[in-house]
């Protein structure tokens, strides 16, 4: 009985072509030394045998960084819905295509898997870096991942990120002026409905929401736990209007979950922004082309993802160490918010 077929090597490429192993390398790594006649002749070589250099050996070279690694611990359909993250993704790209690069992305069901994924990417030498995001308080990858020494920038706030350079922008300010905003229109009772309640971000948002709803002297601020998409918006939104004391304004923490949010208080009869004002987090097209449009905090998260990635090619070459402060989200007031009721002119 005949064994498997022997699998094609890059010395059978460079036979093929009549040239070295090493000359399958640089054509192959877009590196001088092959005339552009040989290099065509590689290729061809390459692709009548079948063969393409592996993303590992790619990345064996310590002269070039070819491949970043990002891992989400997000639901593959709420990844596709949620603008922030396409916004960011597109952002890093940007910095990779400038460096002809390329971004490893894969989608992991908990922070086990993760750790695991980073540990044989950097170990088989898949990753010249990686990307870190949605950190929670005592985060198990800090010691695992800078155990084995993997370059990496962790976008969240420094107090979550421990010995990794942190990207991050200053969330609870954000939170302050959205909440001093609505207080300024004359709301009284004002909600939150925020992401997973173990997210480092959104114990920072939440924290900050709750201390200055209290400095303000405003009526006990009512927070709900989601996990970002837009059914849980929905329900969270309806738990809240159907209690006797209402809020009359609500802050999202993304934009799907309030753009579901004005769809239920219109279900519910209530006329968004005369009944209830709404605000939503991380501006985009969502916000723009709802009716009415949504206010939202506003920052830039394309020129986001792009200053992470930046960031990160300094940690690789060693030249960064510390945090780098984004711009701070900013309101920006549309047609979602309006004077409380009752507030008068």
């Amino acid at each position: 009985m005949s064994g498997a077929p022997d699998r094609v090597t890059i010395k059978d490429v460079a036979a093929r072509a009549g040239v070295s192993k090493g000359a399958v390398s640089l054509a192959f790594n877009h590196k001088p030394g092959v005339s552009a006649a040989t290099r065509e002749r590689i290729f061809e070589a390459a692709r009548a045998l079948g063969w393409s250099p592996s993303v590992t050996a790619r990345s064996l070279s310590n002269q070039r960084v070819d491949i970043v690694g990002l891992a989400l611990c997000r639901p593959a359909r709420l990844l596709g819905l949620e603008p922030f993250y396409m916004d960011f993704i597109s952002g890093i790209e940007s910095v990779l295509a400038e460096r002809s690069c390329s971004l490893l992305l894969r989608l992991v069901r908990d922070l086990d898997e993760e750790i695991a994924l980073y540990k044989e990417w950097w170990g088989g030498r898949m990753i010249a870096g990686a990307i870190l995001v949605d950190f929670r308080e005592h985060d198990p990858r800090l010691p695992s991942l800078h155990g084995i020494g993997l370059p990496a920038v962790a976008v969240g706030h420094p107090s979550l990120t421990g010995p990794f350079p942190a990207v991050w922008t200053d969330d609870a300010s954000a939170v302050a002026e959205a909440v001093r905003y609505l207080a300024a229109l004359g709301h009284r009772r004002i909600a939150r409905v925020g992401g997973p309640a173990d997210l480092g971000h959104s114990v920072i948002r939440a924290r900050a929401f709750a201390s200055t709803t209290r400095e303000l002297g405003l009526e006990e601020a009512r927070q709900v736990a989601t996990g970002f998409d837009e059914k849980e918006g929905a329900r969270a939104t309806r738990s809240l209007l159907l209690v006797a004391d209402r809020p009359t304004a609500i802050v999202y923490d993304n934009d799907i979950m309030a753009v579901a949010g004005a769809g239920v208080a219109a279900e519910m009869g209530f006329t968004v922004p005369d009944d209830l004002s709404l605000i939503a987090w991380d501006d985009s097209q969502l916000c723009r082309i709802t009716h009415p449009t949504l206010s939202a905090m506003s920052h830039d998260v394309h020129h986001f993802g792009a200053e992470v990635a930046r960031v990160l090619f300094d940690v690789i070459n060693g030249t960064h160490s510390g945090a780098h402060q984004a711009p701070t989200p900013t309101l920006t007031p549309r047609g979602s918010t309006a004077r409380a009721p009752g507030a008068g002119a």
